[in-house]
């Protein structure tokens, strides 16, 4: 009985005998442009809602007296850093997953901390500020950094610095922030209503794509147990390490949460990028998922954060409205921001709008 001939696959380039060689299926490299590229756009549309809430002379102000941005600065890239670098030695992982570790601390912050900061009625201008002035800096810190932290395992000419994800952040994040200032100046109640709009989006697009990097890279999850536990404490360090130090050097409080939100909210995607560029292969299967893991748990301590300040402040007005009918008292914070305000030479900051804004559309 004659058996048939073996069939070479239909897109088989080179075939020997029975083996065949196929090409890579280029449908999750495509898929990945088509996502990473309508995801910046929807980002860019956010940030230009949350542009909707800043008025410039406020923030020439923080760029003038920039204390919050310096305080953002030491813990975007000194206690980040170090502390990556202590859990990485506390937990004795591989070189290469201690270096993904590093690189992940070393970041500047991403642009959800904005989206994070309004809902925690934080100080949007200083949040918007920071973010870009860590985006800047972190063209020279970020090799700095890694050149100090990094040269326990590896040289420091190993690791490559992405410089233009780090400029297409700047442009991504500086563009529609400036288009949305300029629209809360010339048209102050349109600003209102895409402020309420994007900042609802602004949740769902983040989430979104915490899912979208989960399924893309599903291959990755298979990781030490090591880089889980610190993928999960990571975040809650350096969200409690900024809020701590803000609070120590007197900052107010909706600007401790601000620093916080800063401080904690790492560039999980150009972290993902430098490992990328850097590595090799079978290193990146011991490695890659990091990124992947940090931004879902900073993104879970960050909704935490949302639900617990907004039960807090319901709870809070409804104790205010039984003492006074009206509820119109003001709070302790309101109090300390003034008090801040008056000490400083500034302005009284009324929540730049945040409070009023939400208050009056839709609640999280």
């Amino acid at each position: 009985m004659c058996t048939p001939e073996p069939t070479c696959h239909i897109n088989a380039t080179i075939c020997t005998g029975t083996s065949c060689l196929v090409p890579r299926d280029p449908f999750n490299d495509i898929l990945n442009v088509v996502m990473s590229t309508t995801l910046t756009i929807m980002l860019a549309l956010v940030m230009f809602s949350m542009g909707c809430t800043v008025e410039a002379r406020k923030l020439w102000v923080h760029i003038r007296r920039p204390w919050g941005i310096f305080i953002g600065f030491l813990c975007q890239f000194g206690i980040m850093p170090f502390t990556a670098f202590a859990l990485s030695l506390i937990f004795n992982v591989l070189p290469v997953q201690a270096i993904v570790i590093i690189i992940m601390g070393c970041c500047p912050g991403g642009s959800s901390s904005n989206v994070f900061c309004y809902w925690l009625d934080g100080d949007m201008d200083l949040s918007i500020s920071m973010t870009a002035c860590s985006s800047i800096l972190a063209l020279g810190m970020m090799p700095l950094c890694l050149l100090i932290y990094t040269s326990v395992w590896t040289s420091g000419d190993a690791i490559q610095i992405p410089y233009d994800s780090i400029g297409i952040t700047l442009v991504s994040l500086l563009v529609p922030v400036g288009l949305g200032i300029f629209t809360k100046h010339r048209w102050p109640k349109a600003a209102k209503k895409i402020l309420k709009v994007g900042s609802v989006v602004g949740i769902f697009l983040i989430i979104i794509i915490a899912v979208i990097g989960g399924v893309l890279y599903q291959s990755s999850w298979t990781i030490a147990p090591s880089l889980w536990i610190i993928g999960t404490i990571y975040p809650f360090i350096g969200f409690g390490l900024g809020f701590l130090l803000a609070r120590f050097v007197g900052q107010p409080w909706y600007r401790c949460r601000t620093i916080a939100l800063e401080t904690g909210m790492q560039n999980a995607q150009l972290a993902s990028t430098i490992t990328q560029l850097s590595f090799s292969p079978a290193e990146l299967e011991l490695m890659f998922a990091f990124p992947l893991i940090y931004s879902i748990f900073q993104l879970v301590v960050a909704v935490i954060a949302i639900g617990l300040y907004c039960t807090m402040k319901r709870c809070r007005r409804g104790a205010s409205a039984e003492e006074d009918g009206e509820g119109t008292q003001s709070t302790d914070e309101d109090q300390d921001k003034q008090n801040y305000a008056l000490e400083h030479g500034s302005f009284h900051c009324e929540e730049n709008g945040n409070t009023e804004n939400k208050d009056k559309g839709t609640k999280l």
